[in-house]
């Protein structure tokens, strides 16, 4: 489709302003080189190419068409096209109905209907096209040609289309691809970005995005892509009136702003505000040194800017860096008095470059410093150039980011194109740099969060599944939507979430002889099936002391109940005891169901203050350790729960295994679709529960299928024999397994190593690593054996994975054993397990390839069933098991 060697325009037209006037226009005053084919009823020729009045007349078969027909013929289009073996279409044509919704679905059924049953991937409709400027090819309503470069804007828009692309020539900003979606009926986000990943001539990727219609294959591309590349996105829609106005735009349902930026940051990817933003981000980081750290120091000739760039770090939430002691004596021994004894260092106006270069040398060599912005403004004694000359000799050498600010517009026009020839980045402003630094931190956190290894749980975590169940079936047979407390407790204490201690009574009298056994002070709550948050009904008293008090607010708290919400029905009470413990915070936990992106949790503070504060934090689940303290992190509550001063540090571990049990919890039990967890007391011994509520449906799909992010498969988890009796398990692989990956690949010989690899390892990258380890379940699998060495050592035995194609259709596979545990059978156990993997995902065919030499390859894929074949000429067996009719020892 984007580099396509011939294209097709059917409904081509010499018509002024038409889509078919236009399109063979773009095509035929670029550099594209392949024939270019127009097609309309009449056979006439349009810009000087001859006409063809169907699609089986043409000379060739076109790897591309762009059909700017009406809607009614466009089935009948992609049929013919089909049938000729065209594989690849842009719909451009007018009359595609956006808003009804109802004909929207019939137009789109039609059109997929054909375009399925010939394989033709079909972009748009109303889509102005796409422009792949390293062949030629302007297959777009665009009035301009893209220049080419390194980065590929992928937008949802077309609007955005047209006016980005003219304001990124002003600038002289080149692309690789310049793409437009459309209203995708075929080709969607996930398809492109995976093209995306495998294109070497992309280097970066930009997106405008204004809904997600498939948040599981979203979040796949996007985090695979994100590994490799630098991925930036506009979202629209951050206020609710643009989100709602996006949503009916596109046809698609509406998710909460907040989410979207939760799978943007789990994904790895950078969410700016703006388009200027994202072409400053994206050049500072395609040309910046990779940023360690987030304290910046600011090197400056004029006080004013200095003062402003700090006031924009701090409003952002950015980092002053402190200069140390012997910075401080180095900059006084080459600078004498000359600058400003503080960060921003600001040196005198008529510094020169030789000043800036010894100034900005000893901040680099601070290591409390992990970048360094320079800003100069122009003074009549001193050439801006000269400076910029400078800056650039030591920049060069630096390991750290330098960033650069010119001031004026014609006197640092000089020094800008001699940053940009050395890849230093230069911005015009002191915001600008400003912003693009702190972007720069923001895409560094997303990315260690991507790519991190995350601990292990502190403890061992095994919930009672079978009771949590069994608690919501019998209010779902029930016919109620809402858990009562003492339903909703017993949930949590199947999950290993501590409740506080809480008697469930009937009457007045049973609560004073409940507060009796518990022991004072305790709470009371009425408790009503009509009423789910009876505290904001009157219907909880706190602190009670005896029994007179407790019998008191009985009856105080009912009639308050029935006064707020006439007829209510009453169950009876709840006394609690009194949690109120000193140094201990009150905190919140709530999940909740996003239309885009299924299940979601949120943290923050809770209690009475939680709606005055508004700190809550959204995360997508599954969450493990990590994960949990990375949206534990982003909370103004956890500068409090870390502890400062007189105060105690809270178990911060108990409160991460929580968000983790909570997570278990929504994927076991999908039945549970909103839960709260208010106030969540924590202190130093750990958490309590002090009340919970629960809301339930009967649930069609699982919990797993309802993630935006496949979690860990623990289904796939089985114990097998080896030939010597020793008994092993095969588990899909975890992030957490890494640092033990890392002393199984380093088990194998070298010989082993240049058969797994197919060359000679010293050792592997970390990112080369984490990519074993860390796999995206819905699109590839690895299974490791676990289990006792030869001197009885618990270790990763073996390995085998499988890469699955996007489309389900193939799947490669690799596996390696241990050097020294050969001949045990291990290497066709794991053989067999990965085919029933993919037998049961539906896979059609696995296939692998082994060195010539590697002969115990070829007859252990020959044992399961495998084809094996020798290229002599690559000296390579080919494998090659077909899954559609059963084969194969699974």
């Amino acid at each position: 489709m984007f580099k396509p060697n011939s294209v097709a325009v059917i409904g081509a037209t010499s018509t002024p302003g038409e889509p078919g006037c236009v399109i063979m226009e773009n095509l035929m005053s670029g550099t594209f080189l392949g024939p270019v084919l127009p097609v309309n009823e009449t056979g006439e020729a349009v810009a000087g190419m001859p006409g063809h009045t169907a699609i089986d007349t043409l000379p060739l078969t076109p790897d591309l068409a762009i059909i700017c027909s009406p809607p009614e013929t466009i089935p009948g289009y992609i049929e013919e096209l089909g049938k000729r073996g065209t594989r690849a279409a842009v719909i451009m044509s007018r009359g595609f109905f956006r808003f009804d919704r109802e004909r929207r679905e019939v137009q789109k059924a039609a059109l997929l209907q054909a375009a399925q049953r010939w394989g033709v991937r079909v972009l748009g409709p109303n889509c102005p096209g796409f422009i792949t400027p390293s062949v030629g090819v302007n297959a777009s309503l665009a009035p301009r040609e893209a220049l080419p470069g390194k980065v590929a804007f992928l937008s949802q828009s077309d609007s955005l289309f047209t006016s980005v692309l003219d304001w990124a020539t002003s600038k002289g900003i080149g692309f690789s691809h310049f793409i437009a979606l459309g209203d995708r009926y075929d080709v969607h986000f996930n398809d492109v970005l995976d093209y995306l990943n495998g294109d070497v001539n992309t280097r970066a990727v930009l997106l405008y995005i204004e809904t997600i219609d498939s948040a599981r294959r979203f979040m796949s591309a996007a985090r695979a892509l994100a590994r490799n590349k630098p991925v930036l996105v506009i979202k629209a829609g951050r206020s609710e009136a643009a989100a709602a106005a996006a949503a009916a735009h596109s046809g698609m349902l509406l998710g909460a702003d907040e989410v979207y930026d939760a799978a943007f940051r789990r994904a790895g990817m950078l969410r700016v505000a703006d388009i200027d933003a994202m072409f400053d981000t994206v050049e500072t980081l395609a040309l910046a040194k990779p940023l360690k750290g987030d304290r910046l120091a600011i090197l400056t000739n004029g006080g004013s800017p200095g003062f402003l760039a700090t006031d924009a770090l701090l409003q952002g939430r950015g980092k002053l860096a402190e200069l140390s002691d012997e910075t401080c004596q180095a900059l006084d021994n080459e600078l004498g008095r000359d600058w400003s004894y503080w960060n921003p260092l600001i040196v005198r106006s008529s510094a020169d470059g030789a000043m800036y270069a010894k100034a900005l040398q000893i901040l680099l060599d601070d290591r409390g410093v992990d970048a360094v912005l320079v800003m100069h403004v122009p003074t009549f004694s001193m050439p801006s150039d000269d400076v910029a000359g400078a800056v650039i000799d030591v920049a060069r050498r630096s390991r750290k980011p330098v960033l650069t600010s010119w001031l004026g517009i014609d006197d640092a026009a000089g020094a800008r194109r001699k940053f940009a020839a050395a890849g230093v980045p230069s911005h015009f402003t002191p915001d600008n740099a400003v912003r693009a630094f702190l972007n720069m931190v923001e895409y560094r956190r997303n990315q260690d969060t991507l790519m991190e290894t995350p601990p292990s749980l502190p403890e061992a975590f095994n919930p009672d599944v079978t009771a949590a169940r069994m608690v919501v079936n019998d209010a779902l047979e029930a016919k109620r939507m809402l858990l009562t407390p003492a339903e909703a407790h017993a949930v949590l204490t199947a999950y290993g979430i501590p409740v506080a201690e809480t008697r469930h009574v009937k009457t007045p009298r049973e609560a004073v002889a409940a507060a009796a056994q518990i022991g004072y002070p305790v709470a009371l709550k009425v408790e009503s099936p009509d009423v789910p948050r009876t505290s904001l009904a009157g219907g909880v008293a706190l602190n009670l002391a005896s029994d007179e008090e407790v019998m008191d607010a009985a009856l105080s708290t009912a009639n308050n109940v029935c006064d707020q919400v006439p007829g209510a029905r009453m169950e009876g009470y709840a006394v609690q005891r009194m949690c109120r413990l000193a140094g201990a915070h009150e905190l919140a936990v709530e999940t909740a169901t996003d239309p885009v992106f299924g299940p979601i949790i949120r943290f923050g503070q809770g209690g009475s203050m939680a709606e005055v504060l508004a700190d809550r934090q959204t995360a997508l689940p599954p969450l493990n350790m990590g994960l949990a303290q990375e949206l534990v992190s982003r909370t103004r509550v956890y500068r409090l729960l870390r502890g400062s001063g007189h105060k105690a540090h809270v178990n911060l571990d108990a409160v991460r295994l929580l968000l983790c049990k909570v997570s278990q919890l929504i994927i076991d039990i999908p039945e549970i679709f909103e839960l709260e967890i208010d106030p969540l007391f924590v202190d130093a011994d750990g958490v309590v529960a002090l009340d919970a509520h629960m809301r339930i449906a009967w649930s069609t799909t699982t919990g797993t299928d309802q993630l935006a992010i496949r979690p860990y498969p623990r289904e796939l988890e089985e114990c097998v024999a080896l030939r010597d009796g020793r008994h092993v398990d095969l588990l899909p692989i975890r992030p957490e397994d890494e640092p033990e990956h890392w002393e199984f690949v380093e088990s194998l010989s070298a010989e082993d190593k240049r058969f797994r690899f197919f060359g000679n390892v010293a050792k592997l990258p970390r990112a080369e690593m984490v990519k074993l380890t860390q796999i995206d379940y819905d699109r590839e699998m690895a299974f490791i054996a676990k289990g006792p060495d030869n001197d009885g050592v618990m270790r990763t035995l073996g390995v085998v994975r499988a890469m699955v194609s996007t489309d389900n259709s193939e799947a490669e596979f690799a596996v390696a054993v241990r050097s020294d545990l050969k001949r045990q059978g291990l290497g066709k156990l794991l053989m067999q397990k990965i085919i029933r993997y993919c037998k049961a995902r539906g896979t059609k065919r696995i296939v692998g390839a082994a060195l010539g030499d590697n002969k115990s390859m070829a007859e252990l894929a020959r044992s399961v069933g495998f084809i094996v074949s020798k290229d002599y000429d690559e000296d390579i067996w080919q494998l090659d098991l077909p899954l559609e009719d059963g084969k194969g020892e699974g």
